[in-house]
């Protein structure tokens, strides 16, 4: 089955149980308050690809998780990265963001897995797909730093088992780019923790996102538990491996984190999760027929 006909279908059972989870919401009324969550800044640790389908080009997906406490209505986000030889940011081109669960939510937990584990890691289907080419939001790069340089990176390294530790490939040095993300219709989330997974196409080079302190530090947000850096391939796909863990390896394997952040507010009173569960069903089955191939 085609990775876009599982989306179709996920995408058709998960608005289902969004709109499930509104009516459990109504019967607990909590009190407005900004939302804002970072990992932090950089540390030069780590670089991995992350990147749309699309023709000639294989997809990758890089993830990092988050956690709310609370329904959570997310308005914009933001995520550094490198962009490698002559790409420049007048090169980028769509910019998607996907959030998954973990697993074993929206996942076959039946099939046989071609990776060290599954325990921690994002589920085998997007929760939520959204892009610049379908019009959901809108992206401001700015460029941070015209050399920044990480000492090790994953972009061709990712394999299935018993291959999968490759060791990375190597340090990158390219120019540091901020992108801030603003949601066309904001992003509505009930409690849960999930993964963000930002892609970047760019001609003349590629997309690398910058690894972040684990555990968190300030200007971070310390949050527990605080699950590593994930990556897979459209080859790998549905399955994904550790960066630090199943990728790097070694005696003692590290574990990363990703540059990012989230801003919002949290979900103030049940007519409010009515509201917003109706206009996420309605985005849900918008993306469900319009779901990039």
């Amino acid at each position: 089955m085609s990775r876009t006909i599982r989306r179709r279908i996920a995408t058709t059972v998960i608005s289902v149980v969004f709109i499930l989870n509104v009516v459990n919401m109504l019967a607990t009324p909590v009190q407005a308050a900004p939302f804002s969550f970072s990992t932090g800044n950089p540390d030069g640790k780590m670089a991995t690809g992350s990147r749309p389908d699309t023709p000639g080009v294989t997809e990758i997906e890089s993830a990092d998780d988050f956690l709310l406490s609370s329904p959570t209505v997310i308005n914009k986000a933001s995520f550094t990265g490198l962009l490698t030889g002559t790409a420049q940011v007048g090169n980028v081109g769509e910019v998607a963001v996907e959030i998954y669960r973990v697993f074993p939510n929206d996942s076959d937990t039946g099939r046989t897995i071609h990776v060290p584990t599954r325990m921690n890691s994002p589920s085998d289907v997007a929760l939520v797909d959204l892009s610049t080419a379908g019009g959901d939001l809108s992206v401001k790069s700015t460029q941070l730093n015209a050399s920044f340089a990480a000492a090790n990176s994953v972009l061709l390294g990712i394999h299935p088992s018993p291959g999968q530790t490759t060791g990375g490939d190597g340090g990158v040095t390219g120019k540091e780019v901020q992108f801030d993300v603003t949601f066309t219709k904001p992003l509505v989330l009930p409690a849960d923790h999930y993964f963000f997974v930002p892609q970047v196409q760019v001609s003349g080079g590629d997309f690398l996102w910058l690894s972040a302190p684990r555990p968190i530090v300030a200007p971070g947000t310390p949050f527990a538990p605080d699950l590593q850096s994930w990556i897979r391939n459209a080859a790998l796909d549905p399955d994904w491996l550790r960066v630090g863990m199943d990728i790097v390896g070694g005696a003692t394997p590290p574990a990363f984190n990703a540059t990012f952040s989230l801003s919002g507010d949290t979900i103030p009173e049940p007519s409010s999760l009515l509201l917003v569960g109706t206009g996420l069903a309605g985005l849900l089955w918008r993306r469900r027929k319009t779901a990039r191939s």
